[in-house]
């Protein structure tokens, strides 16, 4: 089990100040995030990729490489790489150089987005984002596992004893998570490779989280990878931690308000008894987590999101803390204790 954090990289201004970061400030401050993380002993730090204001995570690639020279033990991930608009070439070079700067400590997980005029940027139908997320991923792999490649495929132009530099380190591509809220194609395509599969339930019902990762289960076991029960699944989740829960309550409510992901005119119990949200203590956010197994199962990886709403740098630097001190050893406690008991 791996628990961690991720960035959605939004650069939104404090409900309480009204201050607005500048791009420099939100960008170090994400880099003061990821080492803050691997101070206070977690597995983890992702960060997704956006081209769009507000989000100033448009480059995972260099932001994580800065942050993997300045960290030795924290394993690194994207929580989107764009599997879409990038193209499958790009992708295998950049990830697999960043693979050999972070010495092997890195993962990516592949998405859609769900900024329809960013396909539009980048030449892209966002009418076929399916179609192309697997094409385009048949590709990426055949490159990582195959020295030279020749291909053709519907949405790119072929390639002809193409050899993709660097190769994987040590021979062995990195891990991918394929990451998604609803598409079972997806679930599928992560079944048929025997990669991971990352809800990211942060905002959706554990209903339909359940049935995608059942879905994603069933195929895995088809396709002989393993039991459905070793699938490998990551879930995204939502936490703002305080000390008691009236004050997490309290001191979360305004940036609950501000967020545009949240729906507006929820009230926040309602939303938090339907959703994996959790603002309280440090023991609810510790038996909110370990109830995902009641619908999703054992988790090989569990990321946090901690900033949304505008959350200030030093408010997100204290919820790591708490984290870390309080929340992750226990999950690590009660989630070894039940594989001890299998």
């Amino acid at each position: 089990m791996q628990i961690g954090i991720f960035s959605v990289g939004d650069r939104t201004a404090d409900p309480a100040t009204g201050r607005l970061p500048t791009e420099r400030e939100r960008i170090k401050g994400t880099v003061e995030i990821a080492l803050r993380a691997e101070q206070a002993g977690l597995d983890v730090f992702a960060t997704g990729e956006h081209h769009i204001p507000p989000y100033i995570t448009s480059s995972p690639t260099t932001l994580l490489s800065y942050i993997a020279a300045k960290t030795s033990t924290l394993h690194l991930s994207t929580s989107t790489t764009l599997i879409t608009t990038n193209d499958p070439v790009k992708i295998a070079e950049d990830y697999a150089m960043l693979q050999h700067l972070a010495d092997g400590r890195l993962d990516l997980m592949l998405g859609r987005g769900n900024s329809g005029p960013v396909y539009g940027w980048f030449g892209k139908d966002s009418r076929k984002g399916v179609d192309v997320a697997i094409e385009n991923y048949a590709l990426l792999r055949r490159l990582w596992d195959e020295d030279v490649v020749t291909w053709g495929g519907k949405y790119r132009t072929p390639l002809q004893n193409f050899t993709s530099t660097p190769r994987p380190l040590g021979g062995a591509a990195p891990f991918v998570w394929h990451g998604s809220v609803k598409t079972p194609e997806i679930a599928e395509q992560a079944a048929y490779y025997g990669d991971g599969f990352f809800a990211n339930h942060i905002f959706g019902p554990p209903q339909r989280t359940a049935r995608m990762i059942g879905l994603y289960r069933e195929r895995f076991e088809h396709y002989g990878h393993g039991p459905a029960d070793q699938a490998i699944v990551g879930l995204g989740a939502h936490a703002f931690i305080r000390k008691n829960s009236q004050d997490a309550v309290r001191d979360f409510q305004p940036y609950f308000d501000n967020a545009p992901m949240f729906p507006g005119g929820s009230a926040l119990a309602d939303y938090m008894a339907q959703t994996p949200t959790i603002a309280g203590s440090p023991q609810q956010v510790i038996e909110k987590t370990l109830s995902f197994r009641e619908y999703a199962g054992d988790a090989r990886r569990i990321l946090f999101a901690l900033e949304v709403g505008g959350v200030p740098l030093g408010t997100t630097l204290e919820q790591i803390d708490l984290l870390g001190e309080y929340v992750v050893p226990e999950l690590r406690k009660e989630l070894a204790a039940d594989t001890a008991g299998e």
